[in-house]
């Protein structure tokens, strides 16, 4: 591991940060570490101050003071929102045919079945959405049919329904008025819940699982381009000056991380003189996307890494995290870890250890907070310190050196597909 010994410490640092699956703007992010990297150092009695970055990709400088050490960082985002809000701009009916397309993919290609050797939590979380546009769907239906009962009902009070004394043609009008009220009404509906999907997050989820499963685990073009560009990114720091280049990968963002620090080390940026590697995976639902036929890129990419001596790789997720695949290695469960296997350390935030009862319990369940968790403050962090992993002077590889993976950890292997790009 290049640089990475235990007598040196980090004065400068370049973090990486790519996000899941997020149609806001990355200034969310800094919005969220100014924030929680106030109220951590005021539990754990540091110090961490934020200043504005210029450049041509979305960032922010961090100065940390802490264990005797400043330590200078430079934090960039990955910018997909783009990508997502694009992904995201379909109509109802469009959504309901991304629900049909997204759960065949899934059941017929054997991966639902196999997630749920797995966790419970993201299973459900997928199904979620599934069950939550079919209920919508099934209450307008139902309040569309009670509009053209009450319109055939009126016309049968005013004699205009058919029968005795009553035109034909009337009878055909009031069917169509009652057909209808039937579409208006129920469509009203339908586009009621959508406007208020930022409570339900049925949409979202619907299509956030359906941009994977429309390309069944490959990556679509226009998101290859941009990690193409960031990977580039990356390979310029590593040869600035500093002491360690950090990714971190949330979410979904993990998956996008493993393929572009994958093609990092393949295109040869990594050498003896280079900082520091650390990869950081958070919160990851990789088997999400590891799972599916056509993820031959990423199951080629989770193998290649998991045995380079380039980096030091840490997972970290929670099981009271209902949206990750907790303590599930993803390498392992994918079915492609090589005998010399290194990486990942799977280790376990541990909520309902490090979050006082009291804040336990106001965030059980609020499940998208605590899928955030990791990159908030703590009340008793433990080992797991998002901010000095960020902003103080050990590197994650010092950081965690000798540390045992939890012994809780999922290694069975589950994918149903197991091919690799050559």
């Amino acid at each position: 591991m290049p640089n990475d010994v235990t007598t040196n410490r980090v004065r400068r640092r370049r973090v990486f940060y790519i996000p899941g699956y997020d149609p806001i703007h990355p200034r969310r992010y800094r919005e969220l570490f100014r924030k929680e990297g106030a109220a951590q150092a005021a539990i754990s009695g540091y110090d961490i101050s934020l200043t504005p970055r210029k450049g041509a990709r979305y960032g922010w400088n961090v100065q940390g003071r802490m264990d005797d050490a400043v330590v200078e960082t430079t934090i960039e985002v990955l910018v997909w929102s783009d990508i997502v809000r694009a992904s995201m701009a379909t109509g109802i009916l469009a959504t309901y045919g991304q629900l049909v397309r997204t759960a065949w993919t899934y059941i017929a290609s054997g991966a639902l079945r196999r997630l749920m050797w797995l966790r419970k939590g993201p299973v459900i979380a997928a199904l979620y959405p599934v069950g939550m546009l079919l209920v919508q769907l099934a209450i307008a239906v139902i309040a569309g049919l009670g509009a053209g009962a009450l319109v055939t009902s009126v016309a049968g009070m005013l004699g205009l329904a058919g029968g005795d004394g009553a035109p034909g043609f009337l009878a055909v009008a009031v069917g169509v008025v009652a057909a209808v009220a039937f579409g208006v009404v129920a469509f009203g509906v339908l586009a009621w819940f959508k406007r208020h999907d930022n409570r339900i997050f049925a949409y979202y989820l619907m299509h956030d699982y359906a941009f994977s499963a429309a390309t069944r685990g490959a990556n679509p073009a226009a998101l290859e381009a941009r990690m193409a560009d960031f990977t580039a990114a990356i390979a310029k720091a590593l040869g600035s000056d500093t002491d360690e280049v950090l990714v971190v990968g949330h979410s979904s963002g993990a998956h996008i991380a493993v393929s572009c620090l994958a093609d990092l080390i393949r295109a040869g940026h990594v050498t003896p003189q280079s900082p520091a590697l650390s990869f950081l995976s958070l919160g990851q639902v990789i088997p999400m996307v590891s799972f599916l036929p056509k993820a031959d890129r990423l199951r080629a990419d989770l193998h290649f890494l998991s045995r380079r001596d380039e980096l030091t790789w840490v997972d970290v997720t929670a099981p009271g995290d209902g949206c990750a695949f907790a303590l599930c290695d993803p390498v392992a469960v994918s079915g492609v870890a090589p005998d010399d296997r290194k990486w990942p350390l799977v280790l376990s935030a541990a909520f309902t250890q490090t979050l006082k009862p009291e804040t336990w319990k106001a965030l059980r369940w609020r499940f998208f907070r605590l899928h955030f968790q990791y990159l908030c403050a703590f009340d008793a962090p433990g080992d797991y310190d998002y901010f000095r992993i960020t902003a103080g002077p050990l590197t994650l590889g010092q950081r965690y050196a000798g540390r045992a993976p939890s012994r809780s950890r999922i290694e069975r292997p589950a994918s149903p597909h197991t091919s690799m790009a050559t």
